[in-house]
């Protein structure tokens, strides 16, 4: 009887192996990028980023997802660019080289414009959920896409609510970065533009910086009734709560890369003088928001910083395009990226023909007590 089921044993492992393999040969791993800072002093935002955009993985292979007559299996490939342009060009070729079928990030212009080039050489699509900076999507490349509204309408809405509440002197700062810089000029030009609106002084710093007081010493002779920072939260705060120890009155205006919920454990009491905006529209404005906030809060256990509903959607698109393509093939996926029409948790998104939002939003906040709170939707 020992020698029987010997003999028998092949037979069974062979027979449960031919029912097993048809079953492992109908799946399929597919890879899809993200990229941002997951170290430095803007992890949080980064962090934030990528939570997003696992949420939605997460999601679509609860639901499953066939393409072809394989079911496919999403694994989000996640990399660190440090907020440095350098270490992001590495971040995308790692990439390009694990072979993802699509990219969501970079987080900041500053990274995802040198990055871009190494996605555009391998045809692989690439969807910002936050790079404000114009030239990202002006360089001619086929692969460039964004989620959220440009400088070129972020500067001037922050210029016009300056004219509007009749801040008459601003001095303007920036971080010297693709991003700060990009954003302080536009909104430099938009506030020249606007009658009994004076630009007295255009000042730089860097994104590392963490002593302001001799710009903010210089600034605060010439009395400004607003000062706009270029840069991100983690140095943005420290301007405001700086400015506010040197009895500094002026309105502090900035954009999208300062107007995060962790402002306030930077700035302190000094956020209640922030008026910033985001380059998309607020979370409580979204269609799917609070369902969004609902699933992120109960998968996360933290509040969201800002872009993660941005991430979220942009996987959804580079997977509607892979489900209209019926392809895993890059350049298929690609091909499809023009036809993404989606209402999702951040609202309608269409391209034009460089990758830019055809209807995109601008939202400015104020601070509350250290709460972000909606001022202004503004629609472009």
């Amino acid at each position: 009887m020992h020698n029987k089921f010997q003999k028998m044993l092949p037979i069974s492992t062979a027979v449960m192996l031919s029912i097993a393999l048809p079953t492992m040969a109908a799946e399929q791993v597919v890879k899809i990028g993200h990229v941002a800072p997951l170290t430095g002093s803007i992890a949080h935002l980064g962090k934030d980023n990528e939570n997003g955009a696992r949420l939605a993985v997460e999601e679509i292979n609860a639901k499953g997802l066939m393409i072809g007559e394989k079911k496919i299996i999403l694994q989000l490939d996640a990399q660190d660019d440090g907020a440095d342009p350098r270490q992001a060009t590495q971040a995308a070729q790692k990439l390009v080289d694990d072979e993802v079928v699509g990219v969501v990030g970079h987080l900041n212009s500053g990274t995802s414009i040198p990055a871009s080039k190494i996605y555009s050489n391998a045809g692989i699509v690439q969807i910002s959920p936050s790079s404000t900076n114009p030239q990202y999507t002006q360089q001619g490349f086929k692969t460039t896409y964004r989620v959220v509204a440009t400088d070129v309408q972020q500067g001037p809405a922050l210029a016009r609510y300056a004219h509007s509440a009749g801040l008459k002197k601003v001095v303007v700062v920036d971080d010297a970065t693709a991003y700060g810089k990009g954003l302080a000029d536009q909104f430099k030009k938009a506030a020249q533009e606007k009658e009994g609106l004076h630009v007295l002084l255009h000042e730089a710093t860097n994104d590392k910086a963490t002593d302001f007081r001799a710009i903010l010493t210089k600034i605060k002779k010439l009395r400004p009734d607003a000062i706009f920072y270029g840069g991100m939260d983690a140095t943005g705060g420290l301007f405001a709560w700086q400015a506010k120890q040197l009895q500094i009155t002026a309105k502090v205006l900035a954009g999208d890369g300062v107007c995060t919920e962790n402002l306030a454990n930077l700035a302190k009491d000094a956020t209640d003088n922030v008026i910033c905006s985001q380059a998309g529209m607020a979370l409580e404005k979204m269609p799917g928001g609070a369902e969004f906030e609902k699933k992120y809060l109960k998968r996360f256990e933290t509040p969201i910083q800002i872009y993660a509903p941005f991430t979220y959607d942009a996987v959804y698109i580079i997977v509607e395009a892979m489900k209209r393509a019926n392809s895993i093939d890059p350049a298929k996926i690609l091909m499809e990226m023009p036809a993404t029409n989606r209402v999702g948790v951040i609202g309608e998104t269409k391209f034009d023909e460089k990758g830019d939002l055809k209807a995109p939003v601008i939202s400015l906040y104020n601070y509350k007590n250290g709460k972000k709170t909606l001022l202004n939707t503004v629609k472009m």
